[in-house]
């Protein structure tokens, strides 16, 4: 029996051609977006403005394409980290962050990591495999405050700009008006820094931009972030310099502190000559420790201090707030490795 393919996932175009394999009306196309993304509906039987008949043909290759997740744990602080199964039994992980009046969830767009920086646990875990649309699109509408989400991060599991094309298709359908008509100001997507990806993500979308830096100084970063040989962070900022950053959509560079690694005046002082002139804020973040890793998270006094001397220089400079340590839903902690087993 071939296998359904799956509707969440497919731009207004795609659900177009199914409309019409399926030799279903034109305007068929429209009511199935409609009632995929903004009725949420999960399967074929439920789109009634659809005929009986219609819907028949649909449902005998297509599904909708949603999966609940296969468990979840709630930290007490509240954060939420949903694990969900995908293509050939892999495993991911999503989050979700509340704060007051925002709804955060942190997506995944890839089974592990292949860029393996030394702080993360995603990377330990080595790479499984891109996720599709469908996969990406899923956590977003699977989790129990689905319809509450204020905003997306792709800063769960992976590197975004390593599966490029779906995270752009995952971002387009958000924006679009058949899609959730977000603006693109509740995205934000976290990268190492692909350079030449990173020009088509700055040229195709207007969501936010997180940059993974960690160090200013090449050599260092290089030796707890490879992706520094190929992809340096000195060519990342030089593209960035050729963009406007004043308008509606936002940079910001993240910085972990380790104890005695990175995060005294030397780096502050160094950071601030590397982003000089850039219209960006810093967040500061405490590592969160990992098995086999020898580094330690800075004092609260030294962060204190790294983020004074960015603020005195002109950058607004802020400590994030740790969330879902205690369920290992903390940045860096993402790994679907145990789960597996």
């Amino acid at each position: 029996m071939t296998k359904k393919r799956y509707l969440l996932g497919m731009t207004l175009d795609e659900l177009r051609v199914v409309a019409d394999e399926c030799r279903l009306p034109k305007f068929a196309a429209k009511q199935i977006a409609d009632w995929i993304y903004k009725k949420r509906v999960t399967s074929v039987d439920e789109m009634t403005n659809i005929s009986v008949a219609n819907r028949e043909l649909l449902s005998e290759k297509f599904d909708v394409g949603r999966t609940k997740p296969s468990e979840f744990q709630q930290s007490k602080d509240g954060t939420v980290k949903y694990l969900f199964e995908v293509h050939n039994g892999k495993l991911i992980e999503s989050v979700m962050i509340p704060d007051e009046e925002r709804k955060t969830l942190c997506v995944s767009s890839q089974v592990g990591c292949k860029f393996n920086c030394l702080f993360c646990m995603t990377g330990k875990q080595g790479f499984g495999g891109n996720l599709t649309a469908n996969e990406i699109l899923n956590q977003i509408y699977s989790v129990k405050a689905a319809e509450e989400l204020t905003n997306i991060v792709f800063m769960g599991m992976g590197e975004p700009l390593d599966n490029y094309d779906e995270v752009k298709k995952t971002i387009d359908i958000l924006t679009a008006d058949y899609g959730l008509a977000w603006s693109p100001k509740r995205i934000t997507l976290s990268t190492t820094g692909i350079t030449p990806v990173l020009k088509r993500f700055l040229d195709e979308t207007s969501a936010h931009l997180a940059i993974s830096l960690h160090s200013p100084f090449a050599e260092q970063r290089q030796s707890i972030m490879p992706v520094e040989k190929k992809y340096p962070m000195q060519e990342v900022i030089d593209l960035l310099k050729q963009y406007d950053w004043r308008g509606q959509r936002r940079l910001s560079f993240e910085y972990i502190m380790f104890d005695n690694f990175n995060d005294s005046s030397e780096y502050s002082v160094k950071l601030a000559q590397l982003l000089r002139g850039m219209d960006c804020r810093i967040n500061l973040i405490r590592f969160h420790a990992i098995p086999n890793v020898d580094l330690k998270t800075s004092t609260r006094e030294k962060m204190e201090a790294f983020r004074d001397y960015l603020n005195k220089k002109g950058f607004l400079c802020t400590i994030r707030s740790s969330r879902g340590e205690d369920i290992a839903a903390a940045c860096g902690m993402l790994s679907t490795e145990k789960s597996k087993k």
